[in-house]
């Protein structure tokens, strides 16, 4: 039997996804794209699930869409009608990127080589991202005429400002991940043989903590991207009004008065 285009794996409240096309250096096809979204959506439905790491095998994330798949694999017999670019990304990535963005927990994602394109911008589309130091991100698209996608647009200004995401779009270098992590584009640059296990760590602190408020907290920072300070003050005085009564904040502040570890039940 052949392997499973995507390896899931359970240690406490943490799912690790492991992108599994090594030999194609876990670039996305239709399945990749259905098994993935599958599991997204089954792990936001799963409340035993706290906090989820997305990670690829062998030595890429992800290089980004598979060129070869056939619904984007160019034609060329003469006269043949183009591809139409705009139905896999409103069918696969779109959804795919709002489906990441939208989860009910927090997601890491372990860089563990090569993350190029569409798999940059989806490494970059998790909370968190931790990269191993031999690790690298390339805007590739202009390489093949095109724009970047997978919410690149709309991520890389954010994360680094205009005139480092216009380069790094523009010219689609290979970024190394210690470059990344000192422009602000990712959070930690680590050893590669401490990758996976840093990354557990990290899910497993973030499994623990106020899971409900963890995912208020990446919802409010996006949507004060687009409001004036009296509006994000507004946002910030409805969200503890909420968190205020509810259950993680009365455990937290028993257990702190208490000297305590809290037990945090809130998503």
């Amino acid at each position: 039997m052949s392997e499973p285009l995507l390896l899931q794996a359970r240690e406490g409240a943490v799912l690790t996804l492991t992108l599994n096309r090594p030999a194609a250096l876990n670039s996305f096809t239709t399945a990749l794209h259905r098994a993935l979204f599958t599991a997204l959506d089954d792990a936001a439905g799963d409340a035993g699930v706290r906090c989820v790491v997305l990670t690829g095998a062998g030595r890429a994330f992800c290089s980004g869409q598979d060129l070869s798949d056939p619904v984007v694999a160019p034609d060329l017999t003469p006269g043949a009608p183009p591809k139409d670019l705009g139905h896999v990304i409103e069918h696969f990535y779109r959804p795919l990127v709002l489906r990441l963005r939208s989860m009910p927990v927090p997601v890491v994602a372990a860089v563990n080589g090569v993350a190029a394109g569409a798999g940059a911008n989806l490494a970059l589309a998790c909370d968190l991202v931790l990269a191993g130091r031999s690790a690298s991100f390339i805007q590739a698209f202009t390489k093949i005429g095109l724009v970047p996608d997978t919410a690149g647009t709309w991520l890389l200004p954010r994360l680094v400002g205009r005139a480092q995401a216009l380069g790094l779009a523009l010219l689609g270098d290979k970024l190394p991940a210690a470059e990344a992590e000192r422009i602000g584009l990712i959070w930690r640059c680590v050893d590669d043989a401490a990758l996976q296990a840093d990354a557990q760590a990290l899910a497993q602190k973030l499994a623990a903590m106020p899971t409900a408020a963890l995912v208020a907290t990446r919802q409010a920072m996006d949507a004060a991207q687009g409001m004036d300070l009296p509006s994000a003050l507004d946002a910030e005085c409805t969200l503890q009004r909420h968190f205020g009564s509810a259950h993680d904040y009365q455990e937290g502040v028993a257990a702190f008065m208490a000297k305590r570890a809290p037990t945090f039940t809130d998503r």
